[in-house]
């Protein structure tokens, strides 16, 4: 009997489309060489999509790989455009958190490799809810040839399938090692790559406003000749994550996917995820795996996910989701993986990839993470392949093996004798567990501490975007007691005037205005007023109780005053500002706070007061509540206004220090490179890495008493 097909357009995926040839690019060392290949030729467009790029990332490592072009992005890029004059480069990065500050390229608006050239056009895509992001990783050239997948064209992404422990080549731009990294990558050809190119399109138009038009003429093909196609004529699946902001509609293609191939599965379920947090998956899991005949399911993720940001937070959520996996599996088909290497030490595998593979019948490669927010918070793409004839559906099977393979350190024939002699992926994954180089089971365990301090996915790895009204209901309740009723007119009018101000600077022209150039120019104008300090630490105070980005008032503050005052207008404006919503709480009351906000609050309210300083130090850290709901439901609950203050003063001082005191001294180095001023610039840094290090030295201490 034929089987349904799972794709369906307008539904689980965009459209459907022919590509003439697709390869399946598995790790740095192979994307990266195929991306320089390819850009090189070329003739009228080039979109970047990404949530990271760096202009110093060098995307050959191997120098017998090229003859005569520059292997540092920036440079490459810019020394192609000047080879054709007919050729326009667009770029459109993620306008990023602050919390990433410290990982990604500084000011890179302004770097020369970005502005050398005016047929290269750089913008930063801020087109997104409050706390989302732009995700998508697309390359597209020429509207013919395009990639997409799991990478960005960032720092510390190159690496080879070896993955080996000491790889003199894996060295980020700054001349530091990173750990062994994993990813994959799809690249298309023909029609497939066009709608790439229409989707790269609608982006920039929607972060920019305008309009590119497609590429007048088809130019030769730009698929570097080295490249053997895994695929030849055959449909691709494009599945998107857009969440509901402005007038573009929510748009759920990729976990709608996730949902009907996951109940298509009927022998293997093969998952490779940085993330594993999404409660729709995880459900979704648990009913296949509670089927007697269900099909075996195999994750393979990092044994940690990023930095010990991401593990406070992350790691504790895919805490939560594995014990509901494996409480439901009760025939033993389950095993949370991760790639094991003795030699690595302390070190392991970085698993980036966001792929999966159904039996042998369906297989996708995108930007999607097995996370809430890919679902419907992010924006998100994935390439789906569905087989539908038997040389397909061998060249699905060739793909997971290529992955097995590079994880148990087999050649193919090895995998493949060996899977026989076991019967299944599950036990062969068991059989090998001491071996020095294979899949070994992941124990998703984490720290009592970071489990109680952290809240539900809603707050950390949300669905969607919070919507005003649900943020409200935090503060107003259904049954308010009619003895409370005297301080309605009291939480009323906080209410109105927080969402006044929200509105002003959501619905008018004042955010249009607000650009740093605006910004830097007005700041410039007060600069030599008699109450400069008090008016600069006024706009801080107000911002922070709005939908205003103090980030941008941070950057403005210090080119304008300079590192020093920079920092202290910055802190002291940022401390003021917490102080207000503090107050506001204190003012409404213990009582009626506990009664707005309800039972996850008061929570939140008894570990404040339990581990004092620390509690508002990791708080502002780990964003496990917005900014002002903190400084609400610390004023209204336990923790006393001293250790709120030296929390917040200590939680806030990194961020700030890292955007004011290392921006001016890494811009003045670049500008003056003598001794002198390296030592100030070396200096900063230790000075700031060594604050970030205690104080995560000083949560990690916490948590193990």
């Amino acid at each position: 009997m034929t089987k349904t097909p799972i794709l369906k357009e307008g539904n689980n995926c965009w459209q459907k489309t022919h590509a003439d040839q697709v390869a399946l690019l598995i790790d740095g060392e192979n994307y990266f060489g195929a991306l320089h290949a390819a850009i090189q030729r070329a003739k009228h467009s080039l979109y970047i999509l990404s949530w990271d790029i760096d202009s110093r990332m060098q995307l050959v490592r191997n120098s017998d790989q090229v003859e005569d072009l520059p292997v540092e992005l920036g440079a490459f890029i810019s020394e192609v455009l000047n080879r054709n004059p007919d050729l326009h480069v667009y770029i459109l990065n993620w306008d990023w958190a602050m919390v990433y500050t410290m990982e990604r390229e500084w000011l890179p608006m302004y770097k020369p490799a970005w502005k050398s050239q005016n047929r290269l056009h750089f913008k930063l895509d801020g087109e997104c809810p409050m706390g989302a992001s732009q995700h998508q990783k697309v390359v597209v050239i020429d509207d013919e040839i395009a990639f997409s997948g799991g990478f960005d064209i960032g720092k510390s992404r190159w690496d080879s399938s070896e993955h080996k422990a000491k790889e003199s080549r894996r060295i980020d731009p700054d001349g530091h090692h990173y750990p062994p990294f994993h990813d994959v990558q799809m690249m298309v050809q023909g029609e497939a790559a066009a709608a790439l190119g229409d989707l790269a399109r609608e982006r920039w138009l929607k972060a920019t406003d305008e309009k590119l038009n497609k590429p007048s003429q088809k130019s030769g093909s730009a698929w570097p000749e080295y490249i053997e196609p895994w695929f030849k004529n055959i449909e691709i699946g494009i599945s998107r994550t857009m969440p509901q902001y402005h007038d573009q509609k929510e748009i759920r293609e990729v976990e709608q996917l996730y949902i009907d191939s996951l109940k298509a599965a009927e022998n293997l379920i093969y998952m490779e995820n940085q993330y594993f947090t999404s409660w729709k998956v995880a459900d979704l899991l648990a009913e296949r795996l509670q089927e007697r005949d269900g099909p075996d399911v195999v994750l393979v993720l990092p044994l940690m996910t990023g930095g010990w940001l991401e593990q406070a937070t992350m790691d504790v959520l895919r805490y939560r989701v594995a014990c509901k996996l494996k409480e439901a599996d009760k025939h033993n088909r389950l095993r949370l993986c991760y790639p094991h290497r003795d030699e690595l030490g302390d070190s392991y595998i970085s698993v980036h990839a966001k792929i999966t593979v159904i039996d042998d019948c369906l297989m996708r490669v995108g930007s999607a993470n097995l996370s809430n927010r890919s679902m419907g918070f992010d924006s998100e793409c994935d390439l789906v392949i569905e087989a539908e004839t038997d040389e397909h559906k061998a060249t699905v099977s060739r793909f997971r093996e290529r992955l097995l393979t590079e994880h148990f350190g087999m050649t193919a024939d090895e995998l493949r004798q060996n899977l026989s002699q076991e019967g299944s992926l599950i036990r062969l994954i068991d059989a090998r567990q001491e071996n020095s180089h294979t899949l070994r089971e992941l124990d998703c365990s984490v720290s009592d501490y970071a489990n109680q301090m952290l809240p539900d996915s809603a707050i950390v790895d949300p669905e969607r975007p919070i919507e005003t009204e649900k943020l409200t209901k935090m503060f107003i309740p259904v049954d308010e007691p009619k003895s409370a009723q005297k301080q309605w007119w009291k939480i009323v009018a906080v209410l109105i005037v927080v969402l006044a101000l929200t509105a002003i600077w959501r619905w008018t022209p004042l955010s249009e205005w607000l650009n740093p150039e605006t910004l830097q120019h007005a700041a410039e104008g007060i600069k030599s007023h008699p109450l400069t300090p008090l008016i600069v630490i006024g706009i801080f105070a107000i911002a922070g109780l709005i939908a205003f980005p103090v980030t941008l008032l941070i950057i403005t503050t210090a080119l304008t005053f300079g590192p020093l005052w920079g920092t202290v207008y910055s802190i002291i404006g940022s401390l003021v500002s917490g102080l207000m919503g503090y107050a506001v709480g204190h003012y409404m009351g213990r009582n009626t706070i506990q009664k707005l906000a309800g039972s996850s609050i008061n929570k939140l309210s008894r570990r404040l007061a339990k581990h004092g300083v620390l509690a508002i130090i990791t708080v502002r850290i780990i964003p496990v509540a917005p900014f002002t709901v903190i400084n609400l439901v610390a004023g209204g609950s336990h923790i006393n206004t001293r250790d709120f203050t030296i929390g917040t003063l200590i939680g806030m001082l990194p961020g700030i220090l890292g955007i004011t005191v290392f921006a001016d001294s890494l811009m003045r180095t670049v500008q003056n490179p003598d001794p002198e001023q390296i030592a100030i610039f070396v200096g900063v840094v230790i000075v700031i890495v060594g604050i970030m290090v205690g104080l995560k030295r000083l949560i990690n201490r916490k948590e193990d008493e």
